[in-house]
């Protein structure tokens, strides 16, 4: 009797210990699937992410484009052919040449500003060219109108590919950057540092009259809108600002483990 007894607590026991595992392995088999729908949804919401992100990039370069053969077909060519007609009126009326001698320099002046200006709007011309060089070519252009002492220093010790969407979105951080110290900032000094190794960093700082980060000034917001174009690429933009101190914006790529 104690044996039948003492089997039957076995077998019951053994089948609640199956009963157990049955569970077990159906609460394993559910949370996998739970993990592996939630990393779906996951990746979906990221691969939507990214062509969002892409068509929010590829309809503002269309825009800078359209402004860019707008401004080298229409404003370009309206100077050029004023400048033609100062020529034959200097031809036509030579005593008026040393008179119209400086509106013809000014013309030709603003005319090539405007060119300058078109290229760099165009994201084709950039795309064609290496990121830095290009900024070193937009801070040449800068540094022509003698409006910001401009200091400019590069660590490019390694060659460091950017995709498509790096070279865009970032020169048009540098961009905004630049235009935001000539605006608003009332600076007279601009220090400029790129680094490549170990990682992108480009570190913008001005003795401009800086701002208040909690207002929500035009200003703040534009350089709100830089950290969010930051971020569609997966950089990060810091913004370290005070009345009076003058204003420092650093670009970093941010670095995966």
């Amino acid at each position: 009797m104690n044996f039948e007894i003492a089997f039957g607590i076995i077998v019951v026991f053994l089948l609640v210990s199956l009963i157990i595992l049955f569970c077990g392995l159906l609460i394993k088999l559910y949370i996998h699937k739970v993990k592996k729908y939630t990393s779906l949804i996951y990746q979906k919401d990221i691969d939507f992410q990214k062509i969002l992100n892409t068509t929010i990039i590829e309809t503002q370069e269309q825009v800078l484009k359209n402004i860019s053969q707008d401004l080298h077909d229409d404003a370009g060519q309206q100077l050029t052919f004023i400048n033609f007609q100062l020529e034959h009126l200097k031809l036509d009326v030579p005593e008026l040449a040393t008179t119209l001698l400086p509106i013809s320099e000014s013309v030709s002046q603003l005319s090539n500003s405007i060119r300058g200006i078109s290229h760099s709007l165009n994201n084709q011309l950039l795309l064609h060219h290496d990121l830095l060089l290009t900024i070193e070519s937009e801070l040449e252009r800068m540094k022509k109108t003698k409006a910001l002492q401009i200091n400019y220093t590069c660590n490019n010790i390694e060659k460091k590919v950017f995709s498509s969407q790096e070279q865009i979105v970032v020169y048009r951080i540098f961009q905004e950057m630049m235009n935001n110290i000539l605006k608003h900032a009332k600076a007279t000094h601009v220090d400029i540092a790129i680094e490549i190794a170990p990682f992108f960093k480009m570190t913008v700082t001005d003795d401009g009259k800086g701002f208040d980060r909690n207002s929500n000034s035009k200003n703040t917001l534009g350089l709100i809108s830089m950290v969010d174009r930051a971020s569609l690429i997966g950089y990060n933009l810091e913004i370290i600002s005070n009345i009076g101190e003058g204003t420092t914006l650093i670009l970093t790529e941010k670095r995966t483990a």
